[in-house]
């Protein structure tokens, strides 16, 4: 039994300011988008018909093993498939 005089610790995040609850939000949206995006460039990738085997090969290794830099040159570097703007 508790005494009156005492008082209730009450357990609230107060060693977890807002700044770093924001901070970790803005982490996780970032890591949630950054896969987004990955599975859309390799979506982009294996759905292009100018591209043969060995280009969607290379470029599917590029985007997994260099991922900033792999869907970064990708999306840069892809030339426009007419195919997608006459459907």
């Amino acid at each position: 039994m508790r005494n009156r005089n005492e008082r209730c610790n009450a357990v609230l995040a107060d060693s977890y300011p807002f700044l770093n609850i924001f901070w970790t939000m803005m982490v996780f949206f970032a890591w949630v988008i950054w896969i987004y995006l990955i599975v859309i460039v390799l979506g982009d990738n294996f759905r292009r018909r100018d591209h043969n085997g060995w280009a969607k090969a290379a470029w599917t290794l590029f985007v997994i093993f260099l991922p900033l830099v792999g869907a970064l040159v990708y999306m840069i570097a892809r030339p426009t498939d007419d195919s997608a703007l006459y459907a």
